[in-house]
């Protein structure tokens, strides 16, 4: 919890808390040139922020403060609806009929799955029970739980039994949400149990896909599940922060941006 109320700081100050918590993440230069202050200046808040606990600062600038646990999953479920159904959109056109594919736990792959009902023929092998559940009403789709420990805040299944179970399949394609990415590449999560579950469905997918939405970049957690560089593709809702091109640029990952209206994607490698 902030030591200060938003109403105690500036007004530069809240307008700073504001664009990152939209953005996610966002650099110093980007925050001098954005208010038209020196970068000093801009440090000076930053500073005062990360002190306040509003921000915390990380290599390359400034993001959410570290958290050890990950928001309630109802307010995860209702927040940035507009933005996973644009995800969710983006990854229908690129999975195709009678395949086979891993999801695992988080509000945005149960956004995907939505999307995914008007497929043919899937073959699907899931630790979330939400995705489950909305497979299994699809006539011709096959869906294959893990058994384990059922987590009651998200239908979650984790554990030892998940994990030898998700291990035992060899699938088309992983379809996996995280918590935050950091400007290094790393993937992070909060549940060590979940992280493992994550690490069984990329090692075993042909094709890993990270989906994301925008509010992830610049995000801490405690665990690490991967880095950007073991996935192939990544899917977010808006262009991903400058901060993060370089490293992006130097992985092989092709990103996928859903456009405004949900129906047109740039694409970028």
């Amino acid at each position: 919890m902030p030591h200060k109320p938003m109403d105690q700081l500036s007004e530069r100050q809240r307008a700073i808390v504001e664009l990152v918590e939209g953005a996610g993440f966002a650099t110093i230069a980007e925050l001098a040139d954005k208010f038209d202050v020196t970068t000093q200046t801009i440090r000076r808040d930053v500073n005062a922020l990360c002190l306040s606990q509003h921000l915390a600062r990380f290599h390359g600038g400034v993001g959410l403060p570290n958290s050890v646990e990950n928001d309630d999953y109802a307010e995860r479920r209702s927040a940035l609806t507009s933005a996973k159904d644009e995800i969710g959109r983006l990854v229908r056109s690129v999975i195709p009929n009678h395949a086979s594919l891993f999801m695992n736990i988080g509000t945005t792959t149960e956004a995907v799955a939505q999307h995914l009902l008007d497929h043919q023929d899937l073959r699907v092998v899931t630790n979330n029970l939400h995705i489950a559940d909305i497979f299994s009403k699809v006539p011709g789709f096959d869906v294959m739980v893990a058994g384990g420990y059922v987590r009651g805040g998200d239908g979650g299944v984790v554990g030892e039994a998940a994990i030898d179970f998700l291990r035992s399949f060899r699938l088309d394609f992983g379809i996996i949400g995280i918590s935050g990415i950091e400007p290094d590449g790393s993937l992070l999560d909060f549940d060590f149990r979940e992280v493992k579950a994550a690490q069984a469905i990329i090692a075993n997918s042909r094709k890993t896909i990270l989906v994301a939405d925008h509010t992830k970049f610049g995000r801490a957690a405690m665990a690490k599940v991967a880095s950007l560089e073991d996935v192939d593709v990544l899917v977010t809702d808006l262009p991903v922060p400058a901060a993060f091109g370089e490293m992006l640029e130097g992985s092989g990952v092709e990103v996928l941006v859903a456009a405004p209206d949900g129906n047109v994607a740039t694409r970028s490698a």
